[in-house]
């Protein structure tokens, strides 16, 4: 199964936090599953770096691609579609990154692994990711 993991999730899952909870990580760790980690993701660590709100070992621009490679986890690029979706989406939540996702589960029919309760106001599919 493809899923879309949130930005906050796949952070969790760098650090093994706590807060990740035991079915989402076997979901993380099956190879039969293609766990997908957004371009808008990407870019939202690269800002929360550049403003100095997320400290990472190294620069993102290798440690985000190195990391996805190490586990096994594939990108999701940004296509127009899924830009375009975000304006017929409701006004249920204020951040663009998760509204992008949101936009990008709609389009190419995924669920999203994450721990925000307002994502799963939307009309996605949505797997707990926390505890």
């Amino acid at each position: 199964m493809k899923l879309l993991v949130d930005t906050q999730v796949w952070l969790w899952t760098l650090v093994d936090d706590v807060r990740l909870g035991p079915d989402a990580r076997r979901l993380l760790a099956a190879r039969k599953n293609e766990p997908l980690l957004s371009a808008a993701s990407a870019w939202e660590i690269a800002i929360k770096f550049r403003l100095g709100k997320l400290v990472l070992p190294a620069d993102p621009e290798a440690f985000v691609p190195s990391r996805l490679l190490r586990d096994g986890i594939g990108s999701l690029p940004v296509d127009v579609r899924h830009a375009l979706r975000v304006a017929s989406l409701p006004g249920l939540h204020r951040d663009p990154f998760d509204r992008l996702l949101v936009a990008q589960a709609q389009v190419e029919d995924l669920p999203i692994l994450t721990a925000d309760p307002l994502i799963g106001r939307y009309d996605v599919t949505v797997i707990p990711a926390s505890r």
